[in-house]
């Protein structure tokens, strides 16, 4: 901090946080050296802001068939700047000049899932996350592209052959699936016998 002249004795802390309680100490100081600290004052807390600070590591996917579900980093408490902190969450389809908003009133959340059975297995949205608190709206976070939930796969494999390697043992060959809406990603094969 800076030094204020001797006959000061009055002084502007500025650059503190919002909504964040602080003590301070006062120092006199000579040209031998600098004295005792005071005894901290009494504990004041700064007035409460809008928050500045929006989400981090907004992303997202997976979930269930018609579902979009959307995750991000919360933010700490020292940031928060007030009372009644919550998040806003924006998403739209992708190409979609309409924004969907829903508000998320809870300090310690970190997702959000919509449910609509309009929704394509595997589109993609835009998302933001932004927060508020009882002094109003802050940032929002930068655009993520977040898909979808899948759906089970619609296709089956093709070609499925089974060879008798010994007396046990048959070994089972198909093609694999390729990637695309009905399929979503492929993550695993089920052999079954009859």
């Amino acid at each position: 901090p800076e030094v204020v002249n001797g006959k000061t004795h009055k002084a502007t802390v500025v650059d503190l946080s919002p909504w964040v309680e602080y003590e301070f100490r006062v120092v006199a100081s000579n040209s031998v050296g600098i004295g005792e600290p005071s005894r901290p004052s009494a504990l004041l807390k700064t007035k409460a802001a809008v928050p500045v600070v929006s989400p981090t590591n907004v992303s997202g996917g997976g979930g269930s068939r018609s579902e979009l579900v959307i995750t991000w980093e919360p933010v700490p408490e020292e940031l928060q700047n007030g009372e009644g902190f919550g998040y806003i969450v924006m998403f739209r389809p992708l190409g979609s000049t309409i924004w969907t908003k829903a508000v998320v009133a809870s300090v310690e959340a970190s997702k959000y899932i919509y449910r609509n059975e309009s929704i394509t297995p595997l589109s993609p949205f835009e998302v933001k996350v932004g927060v508020y608190n009882n002094e109003g709206e802050g940032t929002l976070s930068s655009i993520s592209i977040v898909y979808s939930g899948e759906n089970e796969p619609q296709i089956a494999p093709a070609g499925a052959s089974a060879l008798s390697v010994s007396a046990t043992e048959v070994e089972v060959s198909w093609q694999p699936i390729a990637w695309n809406r009905n399929t979503g990603r492929v993550l695993g094969y089920e052999v079954r016998q009859l």
